[in-house]
């Protein structure tokens, strides 16, 4: 277990890379191969790729980034990434995302109604 004061630091280096993935993958789709390179750089902070990404199974992608001391809140972020990048491109991240919200539902012992909305939206997209 990290101490205080690299847990905080933690948290800011994963704020950080998160912020930037979302500006790159809210933009207009489809993404220029610019994008997608700066996109695998932000990834390569968590020590992911796109193909890793693709071939981690959703339960090993969610102990994973558990193991990079994600917190709640930068889960949710992460899979609302993944959604987000699943519009821009051809990839199907979002069974990843419900997985990552539907953990995130159960183990934080806390509901929330945006989470319980994305997971709602998910589901109905699907069908």
């Amino acid at each position: 277990m990290l101490n205080k004061g690299l847990r905080d630091e933690e948290k800011i280096r994963i704020d950080n890379v998160l912020k930037t993935l979302r500006t790159l993958v809210f933009v207009p789709y489809p993404l220029t191969s610019l994008q997608k390179t700066d996109i695998e750089n932000q990834l390569k902070e968590f020590g992911l790729n796109i193909e890793s990404l693709i071939d981690y199974s959703n339960g090993d992608l969610i102990d994973f980034l558990i193991r990079l001391s994600f917190d709640w809140e930068q889960l949710e972020q992460f899979a609302d990434i993944l959604v987000e990048f699943s519009k821009a491109e051809n990839y199907n991240f979002e069974n990843k995302a419900l997985a990552i919200y539907q953990y995130i539902q159960q183990e934080s012992k806390v509901f929330s109604f945006g989470i319980n909305t994305k997971i709602a939206s998910l589901k109905t997209n699907k069908k």
